[in-house]
C-alpha cells in the first residue's frame, strides 16, 4: 500500500516512517513543512531507503495537496503534521489555529476530493487516520478514573482546544460524507528523537550541561507516559485495521507524576552518565521549581482497554525500561541535539522557565 504521512519529519511521525519502511513492504509519502520541531535527521535511517519519499509541503495549500494525491495516489492517510506544545500554544495561539484546524480542514478536503474519484474497491479500502491527543478530555478529578473513548471534551490550552476542533471536523466529513475515517487519541509519548523543549528531554539535556532542571508548581502533575516505538506501532495497526468510524484510545499504562519522572531521569544519569558537570554533587540538585503554567491539567490517565480487545495491541515498553532506552539515545546522539537546539529554540528556552 502506499501511506501518505503529513508531519512525518516530527517526532512520532518519523517514528512511523521508520515503523514501516523498516517492517513492511508499503511506500511512505512524507508531507511536512518543516517548522522548527521537523528535522529529517530523524529519518536518516530511512531517507535513502526506494519507498520512502519526501515533499516539503504545508498542509495549508490545498493546490500542493492536489498534486500531491493525484501524483501519489495513497492508500492510507495519517495526519500527524500539529503543532503540539502546550507552553507555545499559550505564548503564541495562531499557528495552532492555523495548522491543527485549518490544516486538517484541507487536508480533509483534498482526501475528500481525490477519494470520490476512486473506483468503488479503492474507496472502500482508503484510510484517513487522524492522531489526536488525550488533552482533548480537559483533566480528570478522581485518581483512579481513566479516559476512554466517550469521554467528553473539555480541552484546557489553546493546543488541546486545537486538536479537540479537528478531531470534530475528521468526525463530521464521515458523518456527512462518508469518508472512511478512523481517530486515535493517545497519552504523553517520550523516546528518541523528540524535540528538546519537551520534559524528559529536556531534563536529561538540562542536566547534562548542569542547567536547572524546572519544574512546573508542585510537580504533582500525573501523566500517562508512552513509549513512541510502541505507538508507532499502535498507529499502524490502527491504520490498517481499524474499523472505519471508530475511536481508538492510546496509552502506555505508566501513570507518573511530573516530578517522579525527572528523580527517575536524575538516577538513571547518575549510573550512566557519572561524570556530572563541574560543581554538581547530584543531577537532582538541579531541580528547580518554577511557576505553574496557566490552566495546566492534573492528571491524564488512557484506558486503552479497546484496542486491546478489537485489534490486539499492547505496549511492549514499560517506563522503566522505555526511558533507559531514551537517556541511552540522548547520550549516544549528541550530534542529533546539537543541530536541533537552534538559536531560536534556545531563546524561547530562557524566556519560557523563567522562575
Amino acid at each position: 500500500m502506499k501511506f501518505l504521512v503529513t508531519g512525518g519529519a516530527g517526532f512520532i511521525g518519523s517514528a512511523v516512517i521508520r515503523h514501516i519502511i523498516q517492517n513492511t513492504e508499503h511506500q511512505v509519502l512524507n508531507v511536512d513543512k518543516l517548522t522548527y520541531a521537523g528535522n529529517l535527521e530523524s529519518l536518516i535511517s530511512v531517507v535513502d531507503h526506494p519507498r520512502y519519499h519526501f515533499s516539503q509541503t504545508d498542509i495549508c495549500d490545498r493546490a500542493a495537496l492536489d498534486q500531491l494525491f493525484s501524483d501519489f495516489q495513497p492508500d492510507v492517510v495519517m495526519h500527524l503534521a500539529a503543532e503540539s506544545h502546550v507552553d507555545r500554544s499559550i505564548s503564541g495561539p495562531s499557528a495552532f489555529i492555523e495548522t491543527n484546524i485549518i490544516g486538517t480542514y484541507q487536508l480533509l478536503e483534498a482526501s475528500r476530493s481525490y477519494w470520490v474519484g476512486l473506483a468503488e474497491k479503492d474507496k472502500l479500502a482508503f484510510r484517513f487516520h487522524h492522531i489526536s491527543t488525550d488533552e482533548v478530555y480537559g483533566d480528570l478529578e478522581g485518581t483512579t478514573d481513566l479516559f476512554t473513548e466517550t469521554t467528553s471534551y473539555s480541552p484546557s490550552s489553546p493546543y488541546s482546544a486545537s486538536k479537540a476542533s479537528s478531531d470534530h471536523l475528521v468526525r463530521a466529513w464521515n458523518r456527512t460524507y462518508g469518508l472512511p475515517v478512523v481517530v486515535t487519541n493517545c497519552s504523553n509519548n517520550y523516546g528518541p528523537y523528540h524535540f528538546p523543549e519537551k520534559l524528559i528531554p529536556l531534563m536529561i539535556l538540562n542536566a547534562l550541561q548542569g542547567k536547572a532542571l524546572p519544574v512546573y508548581g508542585n510537580g504533582q502533575q500525573i501523566r500517562d507516559w508512552l513509549f513512541v516505538e510502541d505507538h508507532a506501532r499502535a498507529l499502524y495497526v490502527v491504520a490498517t485495521q481499524g474499523s472505519v468510524g471508530e475511536t481508538y484510545n492510546i496509552g502506555g499504562h505508566n501513570e507518573k507524576a511530573n516530578l517522579d519522572v525527572v528523580h527517575a531521569i536524575c538516577q538513571l544519569l547518575e549510573e550512566l552518565a557519572p561524570n556530572k558537570p563541574e560543581g554538581i554533587q547530584h543531577y537532582q540538585d538541579l531541580i528547580t521549581y518554577v511557576k505553574d503554567r496557566p490552566g495546566h491539567d492534573v492528571r491524564y490517565a488512557i484506558d486503552a482497554s479497546k484496542i486491546k480487545a478489537e485489534l490486539g495491541w499492547v505496549p511492549e515498553e514499560s517506563f522503566e525500561t522505555g526511558l533507559r532506552k531514551t537517556v541511552e539515545w540522548y547520550l549516544s546522539n549528541t550530534e542529533w541535539v546539537h543541530h536541533v537546539q537552534s538559536g531560536e529554540y534556545q531563546s524561547w528556552l530562557s524566556t519560557q522557565y523563567q522562575g
